[in-house]
């Protein structure tokens, strides 16, 4: 039984009530419904609670993965309690955690999106952080100036205020649209299984598959700032960035 991932359609879902379906070595938990964003995609993975219903136990959770289609929660168990199918839950998403995370994507979507129409280079890898996050990307070379502009770019985008939109697209229709990804490996890339790809616009600036949380709107993200670039081999360099967060 695979559950509902609720953060598809609303990342701003905080709490959400669940019913355990199974359990493996009394700590990993699959729910009929998560909000909870497993690892995947260059996105860290929430962290909360889950409080049980009939006694008011709470389960820290630690660590959310998707593993055969399912997502399954890491949990620390109380003494003398664990979880058992059946058993009704209230979670709690660490929610300062994944606020830092949405704005953090979303300003990479704007990133890759000013530095795709300014050079053609697409994504080799990336990797988000509430500290410090990076993208790879395909390109020969930046040069200082060239980086200053690009997040001059960007940030012109985000002071915009643009409102994110999300769409439901068949994997067919989408396949064959170059645009609707940054990735340098393509929608190709993407697991078989996935039929139905969600796609991320922010208003017509850019329009993404993809499955992570962002924000609202793109005066959330707060200031970007590019804070280093290595050369990662030929044709691929990196960019590190941050941001400097207004308070949630």
């Amino acid at each position: 039984m695979t559950g509902e991932a609720l953060y598809m359609k609303d990342s701003y879902l905080k709490e959400f009530e669940a019913e355990v379906v199974s359990v493996k070595e009394s700590k990993f938990i699959a729910l009929n419904q998560t909000a909870f964003y497993p690892n995947s995609g260059g996105q860290p993975h929430d962290t909360g609670t889950m409080a049980r219903v009939s006694d008011g136990k709470i389960f820290k959770v630690v660590y959310a993965g998707k593993f055969g289609g399912q997502i399954s929660h890491e949990v620390e168990n109380p003494e003398g309690a664990e979880l058992k199918p059946g058993d009704r839950v209230k979670c709690r998403i660490d929610w300062d955690r994944r606020y830092r995370l949405m704005r953090l994507h979303t300003a990479a979507h704007i990133i890759s999106e000013v530095i795709n129409k300014e050079t053609g280079a697409l994504i080799t890898g990336n990797q988000l952080d509430v500290e410090k996050s990076r993208i790879d990307f395909s390109v020969p070379e930046f040069d200082r100036e060239m980086l200053k502009s690009y997040e001059e770019k960007a940030n012109e985008i985000a002071n915009q205020g643009i409102d994110l939109a999300l769409e439901f697209k068949s994997r067919d229709e989408v396949i064959n649209d170059p645009k609707m990804t940054k990735l340098a490996k393509g929608i190709e890339s993407l697991p078989q299984d996935i039929r139905v790809l969600r796609i991320v616009r922010i208003g017509d600036f850019d329009a993404q598959a993809d499955g992570g949380t962002h924000v609202k709107n793109t005066k959330e993200i707060g200031k970007i700032e590019f804070i280093d670039f290595v050369n990662k081999g030929k044709n691929n360099r990196r960019i590190y960035f941050r941001l400097s967060y207004n308070e949630a």
